[in-house]
């Protein structure tokens, strides 16, 4: 196997278990294994920064991030991709969460804003992906002079219908039915994996990507080998090159073993 071999992994469903909300000791051992082989390994999430608070089991195995759908990449202290949204597009987000009446999270380079704050934000981010959202501010003025890397609003498919026109210079990338997260146009996770390679001097035909969402098919398309989890919706697992078995079933070290990338 070619020691100069790059592998990319969501977070939510892939490395981490929605059930136990940690890592497998299986993928744990099998990212070891892999990493004393001498491949490199990145995340690649859809969570800005912040929210990034469930790797703790590996955190000494990783490489870099590609955070924010691809529009915050980093490796260490370097930025290597950092594409922002509009001022514009903000105050239109803004102003929809107003006249539509629902949440809206806001992560900026250093902070988060919980803009509208409601229930459902507390269901689905600290309950279902443990993420503590009672710390984060409600006040947009935090965020002043901030880059804006990514809004995830709490609407349905139907009203991303009627609020993405209103953006004009944004893009969805929806991976749960009761949210998206929406970054500047042009901006998903192959932006990020293409910043990454380049930095790299990667070639991508020698990168694997695993993910489970729909935010992961345009990095699963423009891997070297794309692997959708079990768990993944079948249009992501149509967009790979191969299917492993559920996060919850050892997917992920599966995965590498069947590649030889572990054993």
């Amino acid at each position: 196997m070619n020691k100069d071999i790059v592998i990319f992994s969501d977070i939510d469903g892939t490395l981490v278990s929605f059930t136990s909300h940690r890592i497998p000791v299986s993928a744990v051992e099998a990212l070891t294994e892999a990493k004393r082989r001498g491949h490199r390994f990145y995340i690649s999430t859809g969570r800005p920064p912040q929210f990034i608070n469930n790797l703790q089991q590996i955190e000494h195995l990783i490489d870099g991030y590609l955070t924010t759908n691809g529009a915050y990449c980093y490796i260490g202290q370097e930025i290597v991709n950092c594409r922002y949204i509009s001022e514009e597009d903000l105050q239109a987000i803004v102003e929809a969460s107003d006249e539509m009446n629902f949440s809206v999270v806001i992560a900026g380079e250093r902070d988060i804003v919980v803009y509208n704050n409601n229930n459902l934000v507390y269901e689905i981010y600290q309950k279902g992906l443990h993420v503590p959202m009672d710390t984060y501010s409600q006040d947009l003025q935090l965020l002043k002079g901030q880059r804006i890397l990514q809004i995830s609003p709490f609407i349905t498919v139907e009203e991303e219908k009627k609020v993405m026109p209103r953006l004009k210079h944004c893009m969805s990338n929806r991976w749960h039915p009761q949210f998206t997260d929406i970054t500047a146009a042009g901006v998903d996770k192959s932006v990020g994996f293409q910043a990454m390679t380049s930095r790299l001097g990667i070639d991508p035909s020698n990168t694997f990507a695993i993910g489970d969402g729909g935010n992961d098919i345009p990095l699963l398309r423009a891997a070297g080998t794309g692997i959708a989890m079990g768990n993944a919706d079948e249009t992501t697992k149509e967009s790979a090159d191969f299917v492993t078995a559920h996060v919850d079933d050892d997917g992920f070290a599966k995965a590498l073993r069947h590649f030889g990338l572990s054993q």
